[in-house]
């Protein structure tokens, strides 16, 4: 197997990327389950027009200018540039969707990216098992490798004081939110704010990546294919604003530097939104765009679905 290094991960003598097992994570099981109880109880025994406000409010904010913007086109893509008081303060709201720390999304992401650049990759990281399977590995598991390739992480993000405490405490810091709900709306809000929050986002994160790496019956709305790679990216149509524009996966296995997503007409991207918003209050500077940099080699143009 020829192995392909990238950006962060680089490849060794001996590292080899099929050789590797899905290992149960109790920790991880036990974050995502007692997020879903909490849920229940949120929505069960404690419901109330307060709670969903502050779900509704609170997931808007952390996914799309945490998650999508913060972690996602900002840390790990570095596809704009901000002052560091403000990409710290988007990283933490990326943080607390509740995934993982800095340091945690981007091994996430960039061991997930390096196996769907190789020639083969794994089902799991490829999400090629089945739909309950792939939730299972997804939400309680690891996938690990006798023999890793190394992480290197960029100095200006691995020896940053803020991003290095965040990654120690990453679960730790719900409870700043936590308390501040409680005070506002006692224990169902922080149910509501917190449990239901982090587990919906953590179950619909799961799932766009499920059906974003597989063709959609009737259509694979595809838009681009990269030749020679076991994996391609697929467009979700009607989740754009769900998804703050992360559904437009296709796209961004086309252009991974890009910050917007939403690259064709009628495309939308929430998340892209809030960049020009930034980028016209004078906190944004040096957005990419799919032309920014040479494509991707193999990059082919598909017609567009119907």
């Amino acid at each position: 197997m020829k192995l392909v290094d990238t950006e962060r991960v680089k490849t060794g003598p001996g590292c080899d990327g099929m050789a590797g097992r899905v290992v149960f994570e109790p920790l991880r099981a036990l974050w995502w389950a007692g997020h879903g109880l909490g849920s229940l109880a949120a929505l069960i025994l404690l419901p109330s027009w307060g709670g969903l406000a502050a779900f509704l409010f609170l997931t808007a904010v952390t996914i799309c200018a945490g998650h999508s913007v913060g972690m996602h086109r900002l840390l790990i893509h570095r596809s704009f540039t901000t002052p560091l008081w403000l990409e710290r303060l988007l990283v933490w709201l990326g943080t607390l969707v509740g995934m993982a720390g800095p340091m945690g999304m981007i091994r996430a992401h960039d061991m997930r990216d390096w196996h769907q650049r190789q020639d083969r990759c794994p089902p799991h990281p490829s999400h090629g098992a089945g739909f309950f399977r792939d939730a299972y590995w997804q939400l309680m598991c690891r996938y690990q490798l006798a023999h890793p390739p190394r992480l290197v992480i960029e100095p200006q993000v691995a020896r940053d004081p803020f991003y290095r405490f965040t990654e120690r405490t990453w679960m730790a810091q719900q409870l700043p939110l936590a308390l501040a709900l409680w005070l506002l709306g006692g224990w169902g809000w922080v149910l509501w704010g917190i449990c239901l929050r982090v587990w919906v986002s953590l179950t619909m994160h799961w799932m766009v990546g499920h059906f974003c790496h597989r063709p959609l019956d009737g259509g694979d709305h595809q838009g681009w294919h990269i030749s020679g790679l076991p994996v391609q990216g697929y467009n979700l149509p009607g989740w754009s604003l769900v998804t703050f524009g992360e559904n437009w996966h296709g796209n961004h296995h086309a252009f991974p530097h890009s910050a917007r997503l939403g690259v064709e007409r009628g495309q939308l991207d929430p998340g892209f939104w809030f960049i020009r918003i930034l980028e016209t209050l004078g906190l944004a500077t040096e957005v990419k765009l799919p032309a920014s940099e040479a494509p991707r080699d193999g990059l082919t143009r598909l017609a567009p679905a119907e």
